[in-house]
């Protein structure tokens, strides 16, 4: 049997980039998934598309309901949705900073309260949380984007404390600057766009961006019932940009 048979899969943002390598990887081990966004029209089969907004906890709640009641519960939970932000702290008004941090980290929490019924009833409970290198790094005008992360971060701890001994595993991936339709959207607000695509392949030590389904793989390993004894972890998925210190060519 596939390690996901029976079990039910929520993935938020999961229409397009990571979401989507990671619902559709989830799927052919054998979850039924449930693909949580905005707008879903389009989705392969077997992926379930459900309305929802994560900076609005309504949305969120009558979803996730509506997933439970479809499917007979939740199992696992990756809280990939999330959006970019660019600029130091002047570039940033307090309406983004509402924004970015409602939508990066509230809405992750508004997501996991809302399964947390469902995950207390699972014999393999998980939850996924997207974090990125930016929680650990300080990276050049992501001052909003990384604070963020760095809540994502500390969140993922706290959860995994609480729950542990409800038998609910947390943990989160933190990728390197990853190739999806996000990064070519911020890309298009530079100036020279080519040069800040070579400038983010550069970042990684493998000299490239990393790839949506290698994120997706590694969300797949954290939320499998076989890393039973894996929880609040932190998985880097960066290309070797946190831990090596490469010498210039």
């Amino acid at each position: 049997m596939a390690e996901f048979s029976g079990l039910v899969a929520v993935v938020t943002g999961g229409a397009s980039g990571i979401g989507l390598a990671t619902a559709r990887l989830l799927a052919e081990r054998g979850a039924t998934v449930a693909v949580l966004d905005l707008a879903h029209d389009g989705l392969p089969e077997p992926l379930h598309g459900f309305t929802a907004d994560v900076s609005d906890r309504t949305s969120v709640g009558a979803a996730i309901e509506a997933v439970a009641e479809r499917f007979g519960g939740i199992d696992i939970v990756v809280n990939n949705a999330g959006i970019s932000a660019v600029g130091t702290v002047e570039a940033n008004d307090d309406a983004e900073w509402a924004r970015v941090l409602s939508i990066n980290v509230t809405g992750m929490a508004r997501v996991t309260a809302a399964a947390l019924p469902h995950l207390r009833r699972s014999n393999a409970a998980s939850v996924v949380n997207l974090c990125s290198i930016a929680a650990l790094n300080g990276l050049p005008e992501r001052a909003l984007y990384g604070a963020s992360k760095g809540a994502v971060l500390a969140l993922t701890y706290a959860l995994a404390t609480d729950h542990v001994r409800e038998g609910i595993r947390v943990n989160c991936v933190s990728p390197g600057t990853v190739h999806t339709p996000f990064v070519d959207r911020m890309l298009a607000g530079f100036a020279d766009p080519v040069k800040e695509r070579a400038a983010l392949d550069a970042r990684q030590a493998t000299g490239r961006m990393v790839t949506p389904d290698e994120v997706a793989g590694a969300i797949a390993y954290l939320a499998s019932p076989l890393a039973g004894s894996t929880t609040g972890s932190a998985l880097e998925v960066d290309g070797g940009v946190h831990n090596l210190r490469m010498r210039p060519l």
